[in-house]
């Protein structure tokens, strides 16, 4: 019998992407699902393909050395009775000279870049060719992967969806900015797959981490730790939080995070400066969607950093307000983290589901600056022991605030205060553009029952500072809204709830801030001396916060700090509050004009009125939007934009994909910086 020879070959990358939901990625590559078939066709030349006479095998290696027992080899023959535990092949149809040959990767394989060759062989005489790659990623469609998830809604939002919304600002003012995932933006599955083989420990043991890539829990810390570059790892992002941007990018100027990671690749994997917690938790989540894992970025208010873990955040303030003797405690307005969705078989059972993954570089976790997968369940239930770094994040939403103010001779009164950690823990809502608030996952309701058990269980002391009915009370309010440019009221609003009249002392203090808790200069300042309070009534004292005071030293979080206090001469007690102004910048406008469709030009016009009474100087826009811009565009004004005037430009584009999708602008200027805005637009698909 003559000799079987192979002509060509179809790894049909268009058809497997569309079956295996890789489509957008998988126009040049084969990119496929673990535990899914995908269909390759064979076209033989002379003679056609006989089953019995003639015997087809594959080889698939990954990593640079493929071995049987670590998993990144097997060899398997094509054969009717496929084995559920490997890689199999089977005969799916057969015309004169082509087989079409099922492939099917069992659900536990390892991730990554397989090589994929054949074998055929008729009697003794054999030939080898080598058909090319392709790459293998986590299924949560497959019920026997490990990052399965049931529901089609949560598959779409949280490995589909290339664009999403981060929530920011301060607990009393939410607001989100949008930001561009892009994980199936070109180059960005490879980008991902160099930086696993640039983590530490693949550098180490290069056969070992290959072998691991079968594990999310695995993938999920090494990806944690390569997002940050503090252990010299050449990791993607430099951190930064000190308002000294000048030899970066501002954190606050990134709308996705597509660009970060092109710029890590280009520079040959220099760290991107500049990152901060959503950044960071940004560029994790698109790595892990992109390796089919299902993510979302999460945001927790009052965020606290627990350095010594005694679940007690100790904060240290003057008679007049000011930050004294700081503990390296601190208080975040807010902190991003990821979620990942997984199984736990490394843990007793009941763990399975969002992991909490932190890759924002705070405390080293075995030697490495990363955090996590800690399971949100274990957190909720205080099970600290629990892998990975279950107490660090269980602090951040859980720990207590006490305020000491530090008298004139150097003694220290505790403070009553009522402000608690971990509020408001928010994500974007499945398939709409709106708020899900998921603290209830990560903790018990205040003062139940269930509560008070997890706190010993964690053998901790909750100090219930529940307020007390007698005594004086203390709150800042806002009047309105805080707009940039604008001059604004806080009041302090006090209350004595006493049947006694009270001479107390008001000190109110404003100060601009970053989102970390750190503060910077006094923009405002009321200190009443003598303040005499009626039995059973209330009392506002107004602050006005200038424009001109807080304009040139409000940092690129946009917050401003207000602290009071009260002090009661006759007993001596101080009251403490403390709230965090979000001031408001402009809205961005954006028109879409004309009808949208698929590969056909399409014009936005942008624009932002400057709400300052000076001009803008070097204005420029940053446009981007998954499957709608290629890449990104900057449009940078050539004169200044003078006060109330208006910034405006046309920018023209051709969406490649259809479906929904997200245009997002970012302003950019010297006074007026990180300004975000989006716009949802859906395109029509291509007529066929």
């Amino acid at each position: 019998v003559a000799d079987l020879v192979l002509e060509t070959w179809d790894l049909q990358c268009e058809r497997n992407g569309r079956e295996h939901r890789t489509a957008e990625m998988s126009s040049q590559q084969l990119v496929v699902r673990r535990g899914q078939p995908f269909t390759i066709t064979l076209h033989f030349t002379g003679r056609a393909y006989e089953e019995g006479t003639d015997r087809l095998a594959f080889n698939v290696e990954t990593g640079p050395c493929p071995i049987e027992t670590s998993g990144t080899r097997s060899h398997f023959t094509v054969t009717d009775f496929p084995e559920e535990s490997g890689w199999s092949a089977v005969v799916q149809q057969q015309d004169e000279g082509s087989v079409s040959v099922s492939l099917c990767s069992p659900p536990s394989a390892r991730i990554g870049r397989y090589s994929l060759t054949l074998e055929t062989s008729t009697g003794y005489q054999g030939s080898s060719y080598l058909l090319g790659d392709f790459v293998l990623l986590f299924n949560a469609w497959h019920p026997e992967d490990t990052v399965f998830l049931r529901d089609e809604e949560e598959r779409c939002e949280y490995i589909l969806s290339q664009q999403g919304l981060i929530y920011w600002g301060s607990r009393d003012y939410i607001t989100s900015i949008p930001w561009n995932f892009g994980q199936f933006e070109d180059d960005i599955l490879s980008i991902c797959l160099k930086l696993l083989d640039t983590n530490p420990k693949f550098l180490r043991d290069q056969n070992r981490d290959c072998s691991r890539r079968n594990d999310p829990v695995y993938i999920g810390r090494v990806v944690s730790a390569m997002v940050n570059c503090n252990d010299e790892d050449q990791g993607v992002l430099a951190g930064r939080w000190d308002d000294h941007y000048e030899d970066g990018m501002k954190p606050i100027s990134w709308i996705g995070s597509v660009d970060i990671l092109k710029r890590w690749k280009k520079s040959g994997c220099q760290p991107v400066k500049y990152g901060q917690c959503w950044v960071f938790a940004a560029v994790a989540c698109t790595v892990m969607r992109c390796l089919g894992v299902p993510s979302r970025v999460v945001t927790n208010y009052n965020s606290a950093h627990d350095t010594n873990g005694n679940l007690v955040i100790d904060r240290y303030l003057s008679e007049t307000g000011e930050e004294d003797r700081r503990s390296r405690d601190m208080i975040w307005n807010f902190h991003c983290w990821v979620e990942c969705w997984m199984a736990r078989p490394d843990l007793v059972p009941g763990y399975d589901g969002w992991q909490a993954l932190d890759p924002t570089p705070q405390e080293k976790s075995e030697g490495v600056f990363c955090c996590g997968p800690a399971p949100v369940r274990a957190i909720k239930e205080g099970e600290l022991q629990l892998k990975y770094d279950t107490p660090f994040v269980f602090a951040e939403v859980n720990a207590d605030v006490v305020y000491w103010v530090v008298q004139r001779d150097g003694s220290q009164r505790k403070s009553t205060h009522s402000s608690v950690v971990g509020k408001d823990i928010s994500t974007k809502s499945v398939g709409r553009d709106s708020r899900e608030d998921i603290t209830h996952t990560y903790k018990y309701p205040e003062g139940s029952e269930k509560e008070r058990e997890v706190f010993a269980k964690a053998e901790r002391e909750r100090s219930s500072l529940r307020e007390e009915e007698e005594g004086l009370h203390l709150k800042i309010k806002l009047s309105e809204g805080a707009n940039n440019g604008c001059n604004f009221d806080v009041f302090a609003v006090v209350t004595n709830a006493t049947d006694t009249e009270r001479v107390c002392r008001l000190m109110l203090c404003a100060r601009t801030a970053s989102y970390t808790g750190a503060v910077g200069p006094q923009c405002g300042m009321k200190d009443l001396l003598n303040l005499t309070l009626t039995p059973r009534a209330e009392q506002r004292v107004p602050l006005r916060i200038l424009y001109e005071k807080y304009g040139e030293s409000l940092t690129q979080d946009n917050l401003i700090k207000v602290v009071a206090l009260l002090t009661d001469y006759q007993s001596g007690d101080v009251v403490v509050a403390v709230r965090d102004v979000y001031i408001q910048n402009p809205e961005i406008k954006i028109r879409v004009l004309g009808e949208p469709m698929q590969k056909r030009k399409l014009v936005a016009e942008i624009s932002l009125m400057n709400p300052l009474a000076t001009p803008l100087h070097n204005c420029l826009f940053m446009v981007e939007g998954a499957g709608l811009t290629d890449g990104q565009q900057i449009k940078e004004l050539e004169e200044p934009v003078e006060p109330q005037a208006e910034a405006k430009v046309r920018v023209d584009f051709v969406p490649r994909q259809a479906g929904l999708r997200k245009l997002m602008v970012d302003f950019e200027s010297d006074k007026l910086t990180g300004v975000k805005g989006y716009r949802n637009v859906i395109i029509a698909p291509q007529p066929k």
